[in-house]
């Protein structure tokens, strides 16, 4: 046996010297010399290197494999992976390997961050959708950089306007082309005047070239801003709709072909498929069963979005009639009495351009609306151009009468007047008087606390600014401060109007600061 072998761990026992009772101690030194194995090829060779060579390497330690749990998905999970390879969901121009491949990166990515089971997988948009927005982003983004470095004097300019002269025909002849000489350039003057107005100079083609890395980093720091920018806007699938193309083809209307009377609504990222939209008669029951619902359950989130999907299968489908107005009309009454301002406004400005387009509905209501609108908003401008472009008949319709008087009243500060036309409102106009009744009424107590004095009674206030109950008077003046101007008597509830001071004067100021507006028309 070799003693420096190299696997030998651990030393021969050593023999008992003679005398004793044949233990030995194990501090004594060992028989033999210890030797480095060798840790790389570059270290000189050793004699005992074809032991080390044969040795074999221990097996790694290797524990009982656990067995794999299968993966079940939620079903709303597999509902969406069933629609994504639904025949009438794909697209002739996304390979299905990139639509596998996209697929497979949102379910991972949504196990990975554990939202498989928060996420609206009924509302994603398919894989297939966001390759689609994808692209459309990024030929956004080079179309945005391109028109970004031409705008500030880039070389590619002239080369973009060569190229669309020769798209449109213009530009073949051989004498305009970029690589000749005018005539005139021709001539023999060493500093001619052509030089300094037509052509660049050397010296400013060594400036250009001198220029050219800080328009290079100027044009990466805009492409990284639009790129932050984008990320921003696009928290979730919601603003994918920023970077889509027109939701109407080139080519025509889509004439639908889907018979599903309730569709969801799903912003267009691309153009409309034809099974997905409804036609014109499945449109009208639509209608008919949307109102049934409205009356029967009231739910508004629901009924919002139904009619939004509505009126998206219109405009793709180009229908502008009598129905397209009352799709608009009923959507903005239920949006009025929901006071949802954003929604009323979409329908207020299509309504007003289908009007003057198609005879029909009920312009004289909705223009009573506008006018009542332009009073919360204190939009005086726009209200004067309306205004104007009344005629004597419309002035005279009971509903646009009622939005001038009320107008009127407002004017002059005729509050007690006003009051009493807040109170008898045709249609739907108490909705948005509702939205400018407490900063005029405001108006109205810090006027009757510096006219009554030293006190008036509840009742009083109840009558002249309109109040359902005392109640709800005594409650309105506790919302903004007036505990203490409320005093009881024998004969009733007082309003010490002497004592107010600056608490309702403040209180206007407020209201009458801003204006919460939600959307404008």
């Amino acid at each position: 046996m070799y003693s420096h072998a190299p696997w030998a761990q651990q030393p021969p026992p050593i023999p008992p010297a003679p005398g004793t009772a044949g233990s030995y101690s194990p501090y004594q030194a060992p028989a033999y010399h210890t030797v480095q194995v060798r840790q790389s090829f570059n270290q000189a060779p050793m004699a005992y290197a074809p032991y080390v060579q044969q040795q074999p390497p221990p097996p790694p330690a290797t524990s009982p494999e656990e067995p794999k749990k299968k993966m079940t998905w939620p079903e709303p999970v597999r509902d969406y992976v069933r629609r994504s390879f639904d025949p009438n969901n794909l697209y002739a121009d996304v390979d299905r390997s990139d639509m596998e491949k996209k697929l497979k990166q949102t379910i991972s990515t949504a196990t990975d961050n554990h939202t498989i089971d928060t996420i609206d997988w009924a509302s994603l948009p398919l894989p297939q959708q966001m390759i689609r927005t994808e692209r459309t982003r990024l030929s956004w983004q080079r179309e945005s950089v391109n028109m970004h470095l031409n705008g500030n004097g880039h070389n590619d300019l002239s080369t973009s306007k060569k190229r669309k002269s020769q798209d449109i025909g213009g530009g073949d002849d051989e004498n305009s082309s970029s690589t000749s000489t005018p005539p005139w350039r021709n001539t023999n003057s060493r500093n001619g005047l052509e030089d300094r107005v037509s052509f660049q100079s050397p010296a400013k083609d060594r400036f250009e070239k001198h220029q050219q890395p800080f328009q290079e980093d100027k044009a990466s720091k805009f492409q990284k801003n639009l790129e932050k920018r984008q990320r921003r806007f696009d928290g979730g699938y919601k603003s994918t709709y920023k970077q889509s193309p027109s939701p109407e083809p080139t080519s025509g209307p889509v004439v639908g072909t889907c018979q599903v009377l309730e569709k969801k609504y799903f912003r267009l990222t691309s153009a409309p498929i034809p099974s997905q939209v409804r036609p014109e008669s499945i449109l009208r029951q639509t209608l008919e069963l949307l109102k049934k619902k409205w009356k029967k359950e009231g739910n508004y989130s629901y009924i919002c979005d139904q009619f939004k999907s509505m009126r998206q299968d219109l405009t793709v489908q180009r229908i502008k009639n009598d129905f397209t107005i009352t799709v608009y009309e009923i959507h903005a009454r239920i949006a009025l009495e929901k006071g949802d301002l954003g929604e009323y406004n979409q329908c207020q400005t299509q309504l007003r351009a289908l009007y003057a387009q198609i005879p029909g509905g009920n312009p004289v209501e909705f223009k009573a609306y506008r006018i009542l609108y332009f009073i919360h908003t204190s939009n005086r401008t726009a209200l004067n151009d309306m205004l104007a472009d009344l005629t004597t008949a419309e002035k005279e319709a009971q509903a646009i009468k009622h939005a001038l008087d009320v107008r009127s009243a407002l004017a002059l500060g005729n509050y007690h007047r006003f009051f009493r036309l807040y109170l008898d409102v045709p249609n739907m106009g108490a909705y948005l008087m509702d939205m400018f009744v407490v900063r005029e009424r405001l108006a109205a107590l810090s006027n009757m606390c510096k006219a009554y004095k030293p006190d008036v009674s509840l009742r009083f206030i109840t009558e002249e600014l309109g109040f359902e109950s005392d109640a709800d008077a005594a409650q309105f003046i506790y919302d903004y401060n007036g505990q203490t101007l409320l005093e009881e008597r024998e004969e009733g509830i007082r309003v010490l109007t002497g004592k107010a001071g600056t608490t309702f004067e403040a209180a206007k100021a407020a209201a009458f600061k801003k204006v919460d507006i939600k959307g404008q028309i």
